[in-house]
């Protein structure tokens, strides 16, 4: 499988420019003050789905061969996968099928269908109904697009951190979210060509560690997938993805349930912004990570701001005033 190179990156921003603004990267005074460094937010959750990955779903479909148009396309996704993917079936014509966990995401299934996909629910879990959504591929012929597996996913949502190192080229750290791996992976492969320095930190769930354990023992591993941030909820890691880590990614960590909704809250209070799980575990990561984050620039990638009206409502009923400073 072809690894995605800085050219893919380049490549992919033209492909992506016609139909996706530019989104802001922000720096707040009271994160700043949280963090002890100057905190710049990449806001993906102003993508027009509300999540980074609609890069790579524009940057594969515009690169559909006639063929795999005329077939159609199939994903499998707890939401944002589902809704990149549908949205942009819809800007070039294709039809689409997305099939989602049994307890998806209200609001990203209903974004879906809206966008004109077809949403076939099955299974408990992210898994279970990815492997429905492989079968149906094979039975009927679809064009499966993977949510990690994926040269033109990795090389589309990579085109964040092109953003933010064009915004701010001094930033040290980066922190992004992992749930399959591709928007981390992206972020290695534009990070390691602009500045070899940069230190990208990938953040993934404790409750959903399969990335993270994968990562750490360099090879492919399951883990069980009980996180609320559908996001970060992967029960297998993606070999692409994964291949792409164990080279680049220089550190790796879990934060809890608890710290992902503080940093939802802290998210609203502080930045202004609405954060889905996977989007405030970011923050959630550099809040831990502050001793050493201390006096330095560090890129936080927002991914997504599609929680529930159930999710939020759970985060704000956690809400606790924050520990003391270190």
């Amino acid at each position: 499988m072809h690894i995605p190179d800085f050219r893919d990156v380049l490549s992919a921003q033209r492909h992506i420019r016609p139909y996706l603004a530019r989104t802001p990267l922000h720096s707040y005074p009271a994160l700043n003050e949280l963090i002890g460094a100057e905190v710049f937010v990449k806001q993906e959750n102003y993508q027009p789905i509300g999540a980074f990955k609609v890069r790579g779903g524009i940057n594969l479909i515009a690169q559909l061969s006639p063929d795999e148009r005329a077939r159609g396309v199939i994903a499998a996704s707890t939401g944002n996968h589902g809704q990149s993917v549908a949205y942009a079936a819809r800007l070039f014509g294709v039809a689409a099928r997305i099939v989602v966990p049994e307890r998806a995401n209200p609001g990203k299934v209903a974004a879906m269908r809206g966008m004109g996909a077809k949403v076939i629910a099955h299974g408990a879990n992210f898994d279970e109904a990815r492997l429905h959504c492989e079968a149906l591929a094979h039975e009927h012929g679809y064009r499966y697009i993977h949510s990690g597996d994926e040269p033109l996913l990795i090389a589309g949502v990579a085109t964040e951190t092109l953003e933010m190192l064009e915004d701010q080229p001094d930033l040290q750290t980066i922190v992004v979210p992992i749930g399959g791996g591709s928007g981390a992976a992206g972020a290695c492969i534009a990070a390691q060509a602009i500045s070899p320095t940069i230190r990208v930190v990938g953040v993934q769930a404790t409750e959903s560690p399969a990335a993270y354990e994968s990562w750490r023992q360099r090879r492919l591993v399951e883990a069980p997938n009980r996180t609320f941030a559908e996001g970060l909820a992967t029960g297998t890691a993606f070999a692409l993805p994964q291949a792409i880590l164990w080279e680049r990614l220089r550190d790796f960590i879990l934060v809890n349930e608890d710290e992902i909704r503080q940093a939802m809250v802290w998210m609203i209070e502080r930045a202004h912004t609405l954060a889905e799980g996977a989007g405030a575990s970011a923050l959630a990561a550099a809040y831990r990570l502050r001793a050493e984050l201390r006096g330095t620039k560090v890129g936080l990638v927002c991914s997504g701001g599609n929680t529930s009206l159930e999710h939020l409502r759970q985060a704000l009923d956690a809400n606790r005033a924050p520990p003391d400073k270190e």
